[in-house]
């Protein structure tokens, strides 16, 4: 029968590319063999070349075995009379294997070739050269082997490490020490958690690469180095860590892994752990910066950053007495407080007079006095300052080093996660009670007009509408209208509403468009329905958003484990509005334990000018600070006023960062000469708020009442200098997202430790997109940042927002547990809670810095995650300070 041709064509082909193959791995054989064979000649002539000199370590082998003839006796005693020549041919082996090791050595070639000492079966001249060897050393007597000359002189003698854990050398070379893991690269935080470090490394490890042995030949002896990610341990002094430090170390396994407060550390953490625990010790104790500069051009650059951080502290109002320094309030208030926090005790007024002078308050000790209590900065100091600032931060070399330290924040906290990583896991699991959900965590910045969720606010409009569709709620068209007239005047009914038709949520057209995302706050498009429900100073006097706040407050309370701190607004186009503010809180018993109160200030000057409500700016200033003034002198003169500034703990300015505006000069105008119709700068905004509540502040200490701090939105958008004024004037800002584009802001917003109330979900529907966002860059690098709702109304879907905030990110940027918690820890400290709140969520010593202000059975934070974030922070001020850094025990106020 006939074969197919196919098929005979492919079995031709089939048996060529067999015979192709068996001529390569022939080829291949016979090139490796000689190239194997050259290796051997040349070992074998360098043999033959070897000096003939003897070695003073072999002398001192020699004497030590003089020395052991009793041994020897005993030797041959139990294995006869050749037991003598058995142990020479013993010890000669050894004695060539160490002679190979170093000929090795000498001549630079790798140990990992063939062992010309050990016999090769395939190798018959190795072979006969190998069995002369061994027929000669039997033949040797003790007192002849120094005539051998096999030893070449100048060879160090031969040492045997110590043996470490598995897994682990000391590789020693001068002074330096260093510690590598040979035998391990780092698992996942969640793997290596339930495992011993002493575990096999067949799951889960990767074993060091060949490539990355190196070979050095340093101080005339040959060590082998291992390249690897480990941080060397260096003795010299370039560093705090010693070898007698890192012997202790080694030596002591002492609890340095503090898991628990009080010194308590976890066993089953540490068991769990293994040689972590060590590790951690010993990197903890790592010092990375010197203090002394290399050049002189870097002494410059860090003494124009210390200029920059003296500044501040000359700017930001701070309080002279620590809220924990301050006597305890008895009982009996507290409790009658909580009672009925809107009760009015009356105090009695001061004799204290106040002027207004160039657009700030001057308070004097009586109306004949004309010494002014409290000075500030003027605005022309000010701006001079702010203008230093911008100069420093375009400077070449101190971008340069700023970026430099940043990046080296970076990436020393991804160290600290691959060696502590597990630690802080175990750490949490072993801390009782507590985990994300049950931890205290602040929304920091909150609009109340968006405080509910779109569906909520659904609800409450069908409810009314249902419920009060006969209430009259507004006068419009010369006419006062009912519920159930407004919405049909807009042809509307409750069962036609919903979220789509509500149209309050943030979507694509609102990106990068601040006007279209203001008109989100307008239900169905209609302001008349923003006046009606979202205002407080209505025909109903604010009643609707009044009960719409209350179920909100309830909502937060039943959380129990979530605060807010919501922004209420006063736009200064005339002083009632503090009054009316103050009486609509206290008249709608607006109150929660849960709940704390800001004051926004739209910067809206050049909408009131057009519409004739102002004529200057100073107009503005007047309405907004007079009452102030007015209620600290005599709070019987503005008593629900009184009673609301109780509750208020921070002023903040909120607007469109993004629109046009000229940087301010030294030299600016008077608010009272500010007469144009353009909006003042972001800058100018600042300053003259900053000094008129810096000195209400200094007035209201001095009479035992609470201050009031400048926390304004920033860094959002526009221009760089925004974030500058607000380094030099603010204790906290919201988003700072700019930051990203100054490393020398950046850096100063770090070392000053600078809160950021940032919203990732908000700028991803106005100005970045969240990818680009730079929150987890900030947090890595120890900003002190804070996850935030922004407006909840236009953003998220659910009525816990803050927990949306934190879920997103979290999956987002792969954020563990302890990232979350030490974020919630962070929210708190930013707050304006009192001490007495922030006592009992962190703490009884929350205000210590480092470690010992933090309980992980309050906040589930670490102690290993806080004394990093403590260190890194005190050796970044040592290294800007150049080492005479004054590091403060407790935290600023």
């Amino acid at each position: 029968m006939a074969m197919d041709p196919s098929s005979t064509s492919s079995l031709q082909l089939a048996m060529a590319a067999l015979v192709g193959a068996s001529l390569m791995a022939i080829s291949a054989f016979y090139i490796h063999k000689r190239a194997v064979d050259q290796v051997l000649d040349r070992l074998v002539e360098i043999r033959r070349k070897l000096p003939q000199k003897s070695d003073t370590h072999f002398e001192e082998e020699e004497g030590e075995e003089e020395d052991g003839d009793t041994e020897e006796g005993d030797f041959e005693e139990d294995f006869g009379s050749d037991g003598y020549a058995i142990m020479r041919q013993q010890s000669q082996s050894r004695l060539s294997r160490s002679l190979e090791d170093s000929t090795l050595r000498r001549y630079g070639i790798s140990s990992s070739l063939p062992n010309v000492s050990v016999r090769n079966d395939w190798l018959e001249e190795d072979a006969k050269f190998d069995e002369a060897i061994r027929v000669r050393a039997q033949n040797c007597s003790a007192s002849s082997l120094d005539k051998l000359n096999f030893i070449p002189t100048g060879l160090p003698s031969l040492q045997t490490p110590r043996r470490l854990e598995e897994g682990q050398s000391i590789n020693r070379s001068g002074s330096g020490t260093r510690l590598a893991s040979l035998g391990r690269l780092p698992r996942t935080p969640v793997g290596n958690a339930f495992e011993s470090a002493e575990d096999s490394d067949e799951d889960g490890t990767e074993h060091a690469n060949e490539d990355d042995i190196t070979y050095s030949n340093e101080n005339g002896a040959d060590s082998k180095v291992q390249s690897s990610s480990a941080l060397p341990f260096r003795g010299d002094g370039m560093n705090y860590v010693q070898d007698k430090n890192y012997r202790a170390t080694i030596n002591d396994a002492k609890p340095a892994l503090d898991l628990h407060d009080n010194g308590k550390v976890d066993k089953t953490s540490r068991n769990a752990v293994g040689t972590e625990t060590i590790l951690y010790s010993t990197i903890s104790q790592l010092r990375t910066t010197v203090h002394e500069p290399t050049n002189i051009e870097e002494e410059e650059v860090w003494k124009m950053i210390q200029e920059c951080l003296d500044l501040r502290k000359r700017y930001v109002f701070t309080e002279k007495v620590a809220p924990w320094m301050k006597e305890a309030e008895p009982e009996t208030n507290i409790s009658e407080m909580r009672s009925d926090p809107f009760h009015f005790v009356p105090v009695e007024a001061s004799k204290h007079h106040f002027r207004m002078e160039d657009g700030v308050v001057h308070v004097y000790a009586s109306e004949s006095d004309t010494t002014e209590l409290f000075p500030v900065a003027s605005a022309t100091e000010f701006f001079t300052d702010m203008h230093h600032i911008l100069r420093i931060m375009s400077i070449g070399n101190v971008r340069t080093a700023c970026h430099h330290r940043l990046r080296f924040l970076e990436e020393k906290f991804r160290l600290h996660l691959l060696v502590n990583a597990d630690g802080e896991f175990l750490a949490q699991k072993s801390a009782p009670h507590r985990d994300f959900y049950n931890i205290r965590k602040v929304d920091t910045h909150v609009h109340h007009s968006a405080c509910m969720n779109q569906k909520h606010l659904l609800r409450f409009i069908k409810s009314k509408l249902r419920k009060e569709p006969d209430e009259v709620v507004i006068f419009r068209d010369g006419k006062y209208m009912t519920l159930k007239e407004v919405f049909e005047s807009l042809d509307l009914t409750g069962y036609d509403l919903n979220v789509d038709l509500l149209d309050v949520h943030a979507d694509k057209s609102t990106f990068h468009r601040f006007d279209k995302f203001n008109l989100k706050y307008n239900p169905c498009g209609q302001s008349r329905l923003r006046e009606i429900f979202l205002k407080q100073d209505n025909l109903i006097q604010g009643r609707f958003l009044a009960e719409l706040t209350k179920q909100v407050l309830l909502d937060l309370e039943a959380s129990k484990y979530q605060m807010a701190e919501y922004r209420v607004s006063i736009y200064g186009r005339k002083q009632s509005e503090w009054d009316q503010l103050a009486s609509w809180f206290i008249n709608n018993e607006i109150y929660s334990e849960n709940a704390i109160w800001l004051i926004q200030l739209p910067r809206l000057y050049n909408v009131y000018k057009q519409m004739g409500i102002v004529k200057s700016f100073q107009n503005i200033i007047d309405n907004v600070f007079i009452p102030l003034f007015e209620v600290t002198i005599d709070p019987s003169s503005h008593p629900q006023l009184h009673v609301f500034l109780l509750m208020v703990v921070g002023f903040d300015l909120v607007d469109d960062e993004s629109k046009p505006e000229r940087r301010p000069t030294k030299h600016m105008p008077k608010p009272a000469e500010w007469t144009n119709e353009f909006n003042p700068a972001y800058s100018y905004y600042t300053y003259y708020f900053y000094a008129n509540l810096y000195t209400l502040n200094k007035l209201r200490e001095s009479k035992g009442m609470p201050t009031i701090k400048l926390r304004p939105h920033c860094g959002e958008a526009g221009e760089i200098d925004h974030l500058a004024a607000a380094f030099l004037l603010c204790n906290n800002i919201s988003h700072g997202i700019n930051l990203r584009k100054s490393p020398v802001l950046q850096y100063l917003y770090y070392l000053a430790q600078i809160g950021l109330a940032m919203s990732p979900l908000s700028n991803n529907s106005l100005f970045l997109d969240y990818h680009r966002n730079p929150f987890p860059m900030f947090f890595q690098r120890g900003l002190n940042v804070s996850l935030s709702s922004d407006d909840p109304l236009q953003i998220h879907l659910t009525k816990e927002a803050l927990v949306e905030e934190y879920s997103v990110a979290a999956k987002v940027w792969k954020l563990s547990s302890c990232d979350l918690c030490e974020i919630a820890r962070n929210s708190v400290y930013q707050s304006g809670f009192s001490h007495m709140a922030k006592s009992h969520w962190l703490g009884n010593k929350y205000f210590i810095r480092g470690p010992g202000g933090n309980d992980i059975h309050k906040t589930n934070v670490p102690n290993i995650r806080i004394e990093f974030r403590h260190e890194t922070w005190k050796e970044e001020m040592q290294y800007v300070y150049l080492g005479r850094a004054i590091i403060p025990v407790e935290i600023d106020t």
